[in-house]
């Protein structure tokens, strides 16, 4: 059976700050979404990642169906309604444009989509982060798709031995998608060197080289700041991570994630801290809105969904969250000096940037003294 998966994610209001949606606004979102199901849609999920909001349906349109993006930007739109209601933080934040346009894409919510052919047992992982930015997943997909070190299905797997094909964007480029396709393990080097910045350059999917025709990966790729033209919040991708048998196995993510790689974010979008792996449905931390993200594992079949299984909420997580949490400790005492502050290229909020322009009219230029 051909099915598209579709994960579509907004922060439309959290209560008492940047933490969690209401009750009621999640209703009103599952309500929206729940409706199509049986007929627009085989089948819908509706969960939360701090206060952001995922929508996950499967569907036989194909990606960037209008259809599809329309029942998503309704749902959002009725969250918002009972957020403005119960005056919650951030109402309609991520909405940046006032109508639909025919596609979610540019107007704010983030948007992973994947088609495929249904295996006989299709298995699937959901990705949602919070207060982060699209290249978060860039080392964690890395070494689960290229790195045998991390991902022994690599050296053990003759459905995996032939590699992984990278589509990597260059998020910066505002006038159309610019995106380059690199071979694993040919142009490892050169992967690398690209998704070390994880600023600009951001997987965009991955596909298995011994079935072409198979793709693996699909991740949101959207910067709000370059919809908006200012700072509106951090932009929290999601991904579709299909695993098992021709990719690499669920237990081989684990260990990537366990690493609480550094990456851009914090309350004001203002820091690198690590990526903390937590349990879905947590709302974002006190602690200065640690970088988050959740993982969910599903079944799939006839478009159906099974599921999910909560990935990040097994007891051995424990133990790593505490230390990723020391580490995020660590960087913060460091305070407004870089590297635990981002460079100015990164910092999302206006202020420091206005007070640097009056500063520089404050400069002057002196004689050399040698």
């Amino acid at each position: 059976m051909d099915v598209t998966v579709s994960v579509i994610k907004a922060d439309v209001g959290s209560v008492g700050g940047h933490t969690r949606p209401s009750d009621e606004l999640l209703d009103a979102v599952r309500q929206r979404a729940e409706a199509e199901r049986g007929g627009l849609l085989l089948d819908a999920r509706v969960f939360f990642c701090g206060d952001d909001i995922s929508i996950l349906m499967t569907h036989q349109r194909p990606p960037g169906d209008e259809a599809i993006h329309r029942v998503a930007w309704e749902a959002f739109q009725a969250g918002t309604e009972v957020a403005k209601r119960q005056g919650l933080y951030g109402a309609g934040q991520d909405l940046l444009k006032d109508a639909f346009s025919g596609n979610v894409r540019g107007l704010g919510p983030q948007v992973a989509e994947l088609a495929l052919r249904e295996r006989p047992n299709e298995a699937l992982m959901i990705l949602a982060a919070d207060k982060t930015e699209p290249g978060a997943f860039n080392l964690p997909l890395y070494l689960a798709f290229a790195d045998p070190m991390y991902s022994p299905g690599l050296l053990l797997s003759e459905e995996l031995h032939a590699g992984f094909r990278f589509v990597i964007m260059d998020v910066e480029h505002t006038e159309g998608d610019r995106l380059i396709t690199l071979d694993a393990p040919e142009r490892l080097y050169d992967i690398a060197a690209l998704l070390r910045d994880t600023h600009r350059y951001v997987i965009a999917g991955i596909w298995s080289r011994k079935y072409p025709d198979e793709q693996a990966v699909a991740v949101s790729t959207t910067r709000l700041r370059q919809i908006a033209g200012r700072y509106v919040g951090k932009d929290d991708p999601v991904a579709i991570v299909r695993v098992q048998k021709i990719f690499p196995a669920t237990e081989e993510f684990g260990p990537p994630f366990a690493l609480g790689a550094f990456v851009a974010g914090d309350t004001r979008g203002s820091h690198n801290l690590p990526l903390l792996p937590v349990p879905v449905n947590t709302p974002a931390s006190t602690f200065f809105c640690h970088p988050m993200v959740a993982a969910l594992g599903f079944s799939l079949r006839d478009g159906k969904l099974t599921g999910p299984v909560d990935l990040f909420a097994d007891p051995v997580w424990e133990p790593i969250r505490h230390r990723i949490v020391a580490k995020a400790l660590g960087m913060r005492q460091q305070g407004f000096f870089q590297p635990a502050m981002l460079p100015f290229s990164e910092l999302e909020y206006g202020g420091i940037t206005a007070r640097l322009k009056r500063l520089d009219a404050e400069f002057r230029v002196e004689a050399s003294r040698d």
